[in-house]
């Protein structure tokens, strides 16, 4: 079983604001520009997280280990929650999905190695890009409101993470893969969640938007890259 183990936050907020036939992104310029400069910087944590990580791989980087994995992330969670309204809160979001990518390494290295792994690292990557674009848009077009989803998340995240921990201590290959699976289905309820929140105009911190988003499409595609990887590991 990998010892390299995902990461999952928790929904920063259940409650969603209303967002009815008169909050269309287009006609709410302060959402426009939140939705904009979202995008704009998750593509760039997107490719300096890839960046770090292929460099993991190529220089066989070791695994951080599940202590230095949990305490890197919520650490510099931490930072970019304190840190979201001043000049350091870039470089915070960098920190945080470099050290990402860096943990995402010896996973990269240990697919690689299996049969088949460079498809199925290729397979999901694109079905990870797919679903993102396909979640976006249709709450983008929509505008429906997902916040009614927001207990069942923590609730999910919770129990994800509590399992995570209890396959990794007694090492259970099979609740893994049924834990990445869970998560899998909770990272597309969070990708609906935080993109109704933006475009309903309940989150206004692009840099908070873009960390929501950002784990949402690591623990896809870590979820995924598990799955299909499974029948070539013992």
């Amino acid at each position: 079983m990998n010892d390299n183990p995902r990461v999952i936050a928790l929904p920063r907020d259940q409650r969603l604001p209303g967002n009815g036939g008169d909050s269309l992104a287009t006609e709410r310029p302060e959402v426009t520009r939140v939705l904009r400069n979202t995008y704009a910087l998750l593509s760039l944590t997107l490719l300096f997280s890839a960046g770090v990580a292929a460099a993991g791989v190529a220089f066989q980087w070791p695994a951080p280990g599940l202590v230095l994995t949990l305490v890197g992330f919520f650490g510099l969670l931490f930072a970019v929650h304190k840190l979201q309204n001043s000049g350091w809160a870039l470089p915070a979001v960098f920190a945080l999905t470099g050290f990402m990518g860096y943990t995402l390494g010896p996973m990269l290295s240990h697919t690689l190695a299996l049969p088949g792994g460079a498809q199925t690292i290729v397979t999901a990557l694109g079905a990870t890009g797919a679903t993102f674009v396909s979640l976006s848009a249709y709450v983008l077009t929509t505008r429906r409101d997902f916040s009614f989803m927001g207990g069942f998340l923590f609730a999910g995240i919770v129990v994800a993470l509590m399992l995570m921990l209890a396959a990794f201590f007694f090492q259970m290959p099979a609740l893994a893969l049924a834990v990445s699976g869970l998560v899998a289905l909770l990272s597309v309820g969070l990708i609906l969640f935080e993109t109704s929140r933006i475009v309903s105009g309940g989150e206004t911190n692009y840099v908070l938007a873009t960390v929501g988003l950002y784990v949402s499409v690591f623990n896809l595609f870590t979820s995924l890259l598990s799955l299909l990887g499974m029948g070539g590991d013992e």
